[in-house]
């Protein structure tokens, strides 16, 4: 369904709801809109401006959706992986030459650790680490 915002030929501005533009554009096309105050049957369409609580409302449920999924994210990474902290680099290290048992890790690396395993072609991915709130 939309709703648009429509106008009378004598200036009487009123809404309506169709099931689409196209329903709309065939009822006005065969005369069937009429103007509740006066009854005339010359009617268009009105500017109207978008429904911006809406558009607020549906980014608000967006970001609680992601905050969600990220938090999901933490919270499987936090129980399938060991934290190494600021050892993560080294630890990478140590586990892509097979100097330390293979498993999942996490912790924390600066630009430089990270561009450094990189050009070693060391395989890691950066997650976006969001704060539970809790703390």
């Amino acid at each position: 369904m939309i709703r648009f915002a429509l106008k009378c030929a004598c200036g009487h501005r009123f809404d309506s709801w169709f099931r689409d533009n196209r329903a709309y554009e065939g009822l006005s096309a065969a005369g069937r809109i009429a103007c509740p105050a006066c009854g005339g049957g010359e009617v268009a369409k009105a500017p109207m401006a978008p429904s911006l609580a809406a558009a607020r409302e549906e980014g608000a449920d967006a970001a609680v959706r992601l905050r969600s999924l990220l938090l999901g994210l933490r919270d499987t990474v936090e129980s399938n992986c060991e934290d190494v902290g600021s050892a993560f680099a080294e630890e990478a290290r140590k586990i892509h030459y097979g100097e330390a048992p293979a498993r999942g890790i996490y912790g924390e690396a600066s630009a430089e650790e990270a561009n450094a395993l990189v050009e070693e072609e060391i395989t890691f991915a950066r997650l976006p680490w969001i704060s539970r709130g809790d703390s």
